[in-house]
C-alpha cells in the first residue's frame, strides 16, 4: 500500500476505502435512533459509507465518559450498529475524554478501555478519540509525565488504539484541528509535528481545514497538513453545521473544496445542521461530490459556478438534491408523512371526509385548496438560507435592491425619469418578497410534516423579516400609511429581533462588520445641529416628501391649514435658538422647529392659544430614519430651548391620519390631547408643560 498523500486514491479502491458520510458531531440535542438509522438508508442510496457518532450532548460520550451505558442504552446502541452494518455503514463510536482525564493515572486510561471494551461487546469494531474544545493546560501531574500535551494525547491513543487490536479505521481528533489553532502556523506547529511522528500510522487524524468552519479547503493546504501529519487527513466538515447561531441554518451545496482534493484526502465527514431532516441538501450534495473523480472525465459547468471544477458543478448537485427532496416532501408514506398511521391505540385525525365534505354555495366563499410545493419554492429556500460565508442568488438580489431602493429614495416620488426606475425596481422587491411569502404557505402545507416542523421557525423568522422589509419599501413610496412602528420605541416583539444576544451585538461598534451583504451598514451615525437659512431648501423638501406620503392624502390646498405647515414650509421663520436639523450620511432626514410665541400665527388661521400651552413645536423625520432615538433627543433639545426662553408650555397640531408622528409624540410620554378653540374636526393638537 502506498503512503497515504503519495498517490492518487480514489473512493472505494485499494486496500482501504475513501470515508465517506456524516458525523454527528454538533453541539445540542442528539438526533433520535429513528433519525439514525434513516441516515443509514439514505447514506446506503447515495453511495456514502461512514457514520461518526460524537453528540457533543450525550454525556456518557464526552461529560461523564467514564460511565459504562445502562442496560437500556445498550440495547439502543446494539440496534443502531446493526442498523448501521445492514445498510452497509461503518459505524465509528468515538469518545471524547479531553475535559478532564488524567492521562498519566493509569486508572483512567483502564476506565477509558473498559468503556470502549463495552460498546466493542455491542458489536462495533470502529472508533475515535476526539480532544477538540478543551484545555490546553496539562495538571501537574500530566506535566510530571509528558513532555507536551500532544505527549500525552498520543501516549493514551496509541495504548487504546492497540488494546482495541488496532481497529481497520481508528480516527483521532487534534486539540488543534485546524491552521487557526496552530501557532505559529502549520509547519511550524510544535504540536502537531509531534502527533505526526508519534500516533501510529494505522490511526487517522481529523481536520477541519483552515478555521474550524472553513470556507475553502485547497489542495495546496491538505498537501501542506499531510506532510506535517505524515498521513492525508480525514475532513471533518463543518460548512453545514449551525450549533452555533440557532438563527441560521444551511441548505446550500456542498462546495468550495475543489474534487482534486479527493484523492489526497483519507476521507470526508460532514458535520451538518442540528435538524436532521434539513441535513438532506447537505449530504446529498457530498455524496455527489465524493462521486467526482478526476478519471471521470469533463463535466458541463455552468456559468457562473465560482470554482471551474470540471468534475463538479455545485448548482448541478444542488438542482439534483432539490429535486429529490421534493419527492420526500410531498410524500405521505416517508417518516413524517402525514397519512402515515403511528403505533397508537388511538384511531388518526380523520383528514378524507369522504362523501360527507362540505361543498360551498354559489355565493358563499370557495374552499381554502394549498397549492402544492414546488422545485422553484425549494431553491428559493435553498437561496434564502445557503452556506455560513454567502447567500445565494436571490438572496443577493433581494439585498442589492432593498440596498438600492433606500438609497434612492427621494426618487420615489420626485418627477423625474429615476421615479420610473424607482416603481419598477421597487415592483420587483415586492414581486420577491411575494414568492418568500408563497413559498412559506406551500411549505406549510407540505404532507411531509417532519421536515417542516424542523424548517418552521427559520421560515417564520425570513418571512416575518421580509414583511417589514417589504412594508418600508411601500413606505419610501408613498404607498400606504408610513409605518408607525419605524418612528415607535413601543413596537410589537416581531419589530426587534435576537433577544437579549441582539441587544449585545447592536452595542458592540464593530456590529455588522461581518454581515455577508456589506452594505449598508448595520448602525448609522446621525448628527443633530442647528439650523441655518441655508437648510431652508432641505427642510422644505423634507417637509413636501411627508405630505406626498400617505394613500389617498388630499392636495396640501384641500387640507384644513395648520401654523406649523407656514413653519415648515418656510412662510413663518422659527424662534431664534428653536430650530434643529437632524442629518445622515444622504443628508437632512428630519427636522424640530419651534415658535416660542404662536399666538401672532394662530390669529391667521382663527385659532385661540391656551396661555398654558403658548409655544408651537412642528417635527418631521423621514421614512429612512428607522430609530426613534435620534428623534426623541432632537426634541428634548428642542423643548430645553423653548423652557430656557421662558414659555409654560408647547404644543402641536396633528391631522389624524399622521398615525406616524400621532403615535411618536403619544410615546414621548409627556404630550397629552389638549383642547384649542377653533380647530378643525380632523386635527388633532397635543400638548406638555415645561
Amino acid at each position: 500500500m502506498s503512503k497515504p498523500g503519495s498517490a492518487k486514491r480514489q473512493p472505494q479502491t485499494g486496500t482501504r476505502r475513501f470515508i465517506s458520510g456524516v458525523v454527528e458531531g454538533f453541539y445540542g440535542r442528539p438526533w433520535t435512533m429513528e433519525q439514525r438509522t434513516e441516515l443509514f438508508q439514505r447514506e446506503q442510496t447515495w453511495g456514502l459509507n461512514t457514520y461518526l457518532y460524537a453528540p457533543k450532548d450525550d454525556y456518557k460520550h464526552r461529560m461523564y465518559w467514564r460511565d459504562l451505558y445502562s442496560a437500556q442504552e445498550a440495547e439502543q446502541l446494539i440496534v443502531l450498529i446493526s442498523a448501521a452494518k445492514r445498510h452497509n455503514v461503518e459505524f465509528i463510536y468515538a469518545i471524547s475524554p479531553g475535559l478532564d482525564i488524567t492521562f498519566s493515572n493509569p486508572k483512567e486510561v483502564a476506565a477509558l478501555k473498559r468503556k470502549l471494551d463495552q460498546v466493542k461487546e455491542f458489536g462495533c469494531r470502529s472508533f475515535s478519540l476526539l480532544f477538540d474544545d478543551i484545555e490546553t493546560e496539562m495538571c501537574p501531574a500530566d506535566k510530571q509525565t509528558f513532555s507536551s500535551f500532544a505527549h500525552a494525547q498520543v501516549a493514551i491513543t496509541n495504548e487504546v488504539y492497540q488494546h482495541l487490536g488496532e481497529p481497520e479505521t481508528f480516527l483521532f481528533c487534534p486539540t488543534d484541528y485546524c491552521a487557526a489553532f496552530c501557532t505559529p502556523s502549520v509547519p511550524q506547529s510544535s504540536y502537531l509535528h509531534t502527533v505526526g511522528e508519534k500516533l501510529l500510522p494505522g490511526i487517522d487524524i481529523l481536520w477541519t481545514g483552515p478555521k474550524v468552519v472553513s470556507h475553502k479547503i485547497s489542495v495546496e493546504s491538505i498537501e501542506e497538513v499531510s506532510s506535517v501529519l505524515k498521513r492525508a487527513p480525514v475532513i471533518w466538515d463543518n460548512i453545514h453545521a449551525n450549533d452555533y447561531d440557532p438563527q441560521r441554518l444551511f441548505l446550500g451545496p456542498y462546495k468550495d473544496r475543489p474534487s482534486e482534493l479527493i484523492p489526497k484526502l483519507r476521507g470526508v465527514l460532514t458535520n451538518p445542521n442540528c435538524e436532521f431532516y434539513p441535513n438532506f441538501v447537505a449530504i446529498h450534495t457530498l455524496a455527489t461530490w465524493c462521486k467526482a473523480t478526476a478519471d471521470a472525465g469533463p463535466r458541463d459547468v455552468e456559468m457562473g459556478d465560482e470554482e471551474e471544477d470540471p468534475c463538479y458543478s455545485p448548482q448541478k448537485a444542488l438542482t439534483l438534491a432539490l429535486t429529490d427532496w421534493l419527492q420526500e416532501f410531498l410524500s405521505t408514506d416517508q417518516p413524517g408523512g402525514r397519512l402515515k398511521k403511528e403505533a397508537s391505540d388511538e384511531e388518526p385525525m380523520q383528514t378524507d371526509m369522504g362523501e360527507s365534505s362540505y361543498v360551498p354555495g354559489p355565493d358563499e366563499n370557495p374552499l381554502y385548496t394549498a397549492e402544492p410545493l414546488t422545485l422553484d419554492d425549494l431553491k428559493l429556500l435553498s437561496d434564502l438560507f445557503y452556506l455560513p460565508y454567502e447567500h445565494g442568488p436571490t438572496a443577493r438580489t433581494m439585498l442589492r435592491e432593498l440596498d438600492w431602493l433606500k438609497n434612492h429614495s427621494q426618487a420615489a416620488t420626485s418627477e423625474t425619469d429615476k421615479s420610473a426606475e424607482w416603481c419598477s425596481r421597487a415592483q420587483r422587491f415586492d414581486d420577491m418578497c411575494d414568492a418568500v411569502v408563497q413559498m412559506f404557505n406551500r411549505l406549510s402545507n407540505a404532507p411531509n410534516r417532519r421536515i417542516l416542523y424542523d424548517l418552521y421557525n427559520y421560515i417564520c423568522d425570513i418571512k416575518s423579516g421580509v414583511g417589514l422589509a417589504r412594508a418600508y419599501v411601500k413606505t419610501l413610496g408613498g404607498q400606504g400609511q408610513p409605518a408607525a412602528q419605524l418612528m415607535n420605541d413601543d413596537p410589537e416583539p416581531w419589530g426587534f429581533r435576537g433577544g437579549l444576544s441582539g441587544e449585545f451585538q447592536r452595542m458592540l461598534p464593530g456590529h455588522g462588520n461581518r454581515d455577508l451583504f456589506k452594505h449598508p451598514p448595520m448602525t448609522t451615525v446621525y448628527c443633530i445641529r442647528p439650523y441655518c437659512p441655508e437648510d431652508k431648501v432641505e427642510v422644505q423638501r423634507v417637509f413636501t416628501e411627508m405630505q406626498r406620503t400617505g394613500e389617498g392624502r388630499a392636495p396640501r390646498t384641500a387640507q384644513p391649514p395648520l401654523i406649523c405647515d407656514s413653519l415648515s414650509a418656510g412662510d413663518i421663520s422659527p424662534s431664534p435658538q428653536c430650530a434643529l436639523v437632524m442629518e445622515d450620511d444622504a443628508g437632512i432626514c428630519g427636522y424640530a422647529l419651534a415658535l416660542t410665541d404662536a399666538t401672532p400665527a394662530a390669529a391667521k388661521t382663527q385659532r385661540l392659544i391656551s396661555e398654558e400651552f403658548p409655544s408651537l413645536v412642528t417635527s418631521q423625520v423621514l421614512p429612512r430614519v428607522t430609530d426613534p432615538s435620534p428623534a426623541k433627543r432632537m426634541i428634548g433639545w428642542l423643548l430645553s430651548s423653548i423652557k430656557s426662553s421662558g414659555s409654560r408650555g408647547v404644543f402641536c397640531e396633528l391631522r389624524q391620519g399622521d398615525r406616524r408622528m400621532l403615535d411618536f409624540y403619544s410615546k414621548l410620554g409627556s404630550f397629552k390631547t389638549i383642547q384649542v378653540s377653533g380647530l378643525p374636526q380632523d386635527i388633532v393638537a397635543m400638548g406638555r408643560t415645561l
